[in-house]
């Protein structure tokens, strides 16, 4: 198994961020997620424009920034504008009229094009914009709020996706409810990577190097 893990920043201890980024890249996290909801495409708030700015300029590992707001195509170049070439934008397809423009605004800026998909979006309507991006974000759970409990419904569209990756060219990067079991289990099955929220990594004593270690062992 060898896949890439990913810290959701949004569980994080914000009374000391610089700390938990550093035991973060002591752990070897191979990328920062970063989760900035608008509070109208989902019903929550989290990451700002300034949290993502901050953790951009304490690390040089890359950042991976979900979008869940409303009309991406508005707003994504405040963020390309503070983010480095290979950083990784997604946005979901149902938030926007027409989400290939605001997918070729990342690709012109040298960023990594991602979508999200929701739970209840079928494989068949993202079809087509599977061949111009470079990662899709399934997710597991409904967006917005962590610690909710995995879908199962969704094992079938992760196993059309991984099906087409190969085929489109994309990886498969899994987010929601990611568990120690799930990894394991969909790892073996291809997943290319994992956001890691409060299953796994941030819950306990949050000892991340000893986490990330065990992980990255398997």
């Amino acid at each position: 198994m060898n896949c890439k893990f990913m810290a959701s920043m949004m569980c994080a201890n914000y009374g000391n961020l610089e700390n938990e980024v550093r035991r973060l890249e002591e752990g070897n996290i191979d990328s920062f997620h970063i989760d900035i909801m608008d509070g109208r495409y989902v019903p929550n708030f989290a990451m700002s424009l300034n949290d993502m700015s901050y953790i951009a300029r304490a690390t040089d590992k890359p950042l991976d920034v979900h979008l869940m707001v409303e009309h991406p195509n508005n707003t994504v170049g405040l963020f390309i504008n503070q983010l480095r070439a290979g950083d990784t934008i997604y946005i979901h397809p149902e938030a926007e009229y027409h989400p290939s423009t605001t997918l070729q605004k990342i690709i012109d800026a040298d960023m990594i094009p991602g979508i999200a998909i929701n739970p209840g979006t079928s494989v068949e309507t993202i079809y087509e914009m599977l061949r111009i991006v470079k990662r899709v974000l399934v997710m597991t759970v409904n967006p917005g709020n962590a610690g909710q409990m995995f879908m199962p419904y969704v094992d079938n569209k992760i196993e059309k996706l991984l099906e087409l990756r190969d085929e489109m060219g994309f990886e498969l990067i899994w987010d929601g409810a990611c568990s120690m079991d799930k990894i394991i289990k969909y790892g073996e099955k291809g997943m290319d990577g994992f956001v890691l929220g409060t299953s796994v990594l941030f819950k306990g004593d949050r000892d991340y190097v000893a986490t990330l270690e065990k992980l990255h062992k398997l």
